[in-house]
């Protein structure tokens, strides 16, 4: 069957079940390839530093294939794998920077907490104590909102970098600095469109973490008497836990970064002009 997910017009947006059905299809047609890739990633995640660089590079290489189909420019592997490879430094560097602006988003709320319960003490404390429960319902709803805000906020910025390494490896002119800025620019007044399509990706992808639990359960079951009567049991349960973990987070990933990938090419279609049309899958 031909489906043309391509607009009339070479600037016209993507809808948001266009996004999610083009993730889906890319992620179909590609399964077992984009599945290795992603198992890869997850194994190097077992070398510390070096091989979290090459986990966020090989994530981001599927997000680079997927663009490259979107853009009817399909890419072999082996050369989206030396693109990415080239930049493995940058993509280390990508790291450091967003973890260091994840620390900083947490030092931000723990600071806003603080100074809410401080100023709710002194204001306990200058009633002597004596406030009476609609002062405590009016802080327990003022914590409230404030939550509410704090998590609203840090989910704004958390999206407004939703696509850091997916510049990085499909752009020239990027690095692992100025990738973040690209990735703010590119989501400026897409939030909440973006966190859309990410809650509808969620619910597609439940089911299978669903099932990975479930699976998880069973063998904690069938292995916790064994490991009462044998610790030795210990390490295949590890290796067994560790194998489910790797094969799920290799069997979702790839969805997420056609997603992104989707995302990517949505946006830059809405805010450059993008003049390519997304290809015809046979399916």
């Amino acid at each position: 069957m031909s489906y043309n997910l391509g607009s009339p017009s070479p600037i016209e947006p993507l809808s948001l079940g266009n996004v999610i059905t083009a993730g889906i299809r890319i992620y179909r047609s590609h399964l077992k390839d984009y599945f290795l890739l992603a198992l890869k990633a997850y194994v190097w995640l077992l070398v510390p530093i070096y091989g979290w660089a090459k986990f966020y590079a090989l994530s981001a290489l599927i997000s680079r294939l997927t663009f490259a189909e979107l853009v009817n420019q399909p890419e072999s592997i082996s050369s989206g794998q030396r693109f990415v490879n080239s930049r493995i430094w940058q993509f280390l560097i990508n790291i450091l920077l967003m973890l260091l602006v994840g620390t900083g988003i947490l030092i931000g709320v723990v600071i806003v907490f603080a100074i809410f319960g401080f100023l709710s003490a002194v204001l306990v404390g200058g009633l002597n104590q004596q406030a009476n429960i609609g002062v405590y319902l009016m802080l327990g709803l003022l914590a409230f909102v404030v939550g509410i805000l704090a998590l609203v906020a840090v989910l704004w910025i958390s999206t407004r970098f939703y696509l850091v390494e997916v510049p990085l490896a499909i752009e020239d002119n990027v690095d692992g600095t100025s990738t973040i800025a690209r990735s703010w620019e590119l989501t400026k007044g897409y939030v909440w469109r973006i966190i859309l399509i990410s809650f509808v990706a969620f619910l597609i992808t439940l089911p299978i973490q669903i099932v990975v639990q479930i699976v998880s359960t069973i063998v904690q079951l069938v292995f916790t008497p064994l490991l009462e009567q044998n610790s030795g049991f210990g390490l295949l349960f590890a290796v067994i836990i560790l194998a489910l973990s790797f094969a799920s987070g290799a069997v979702v990933l790839p969805f997420w970064q056609a997603i992104k990938a989707v995302i990517y090419y949505d946006l830059r279609s809405r805010k450059e002009g993008l003049g390519l049309k997304l290809r015809d899958y046979e399916i």
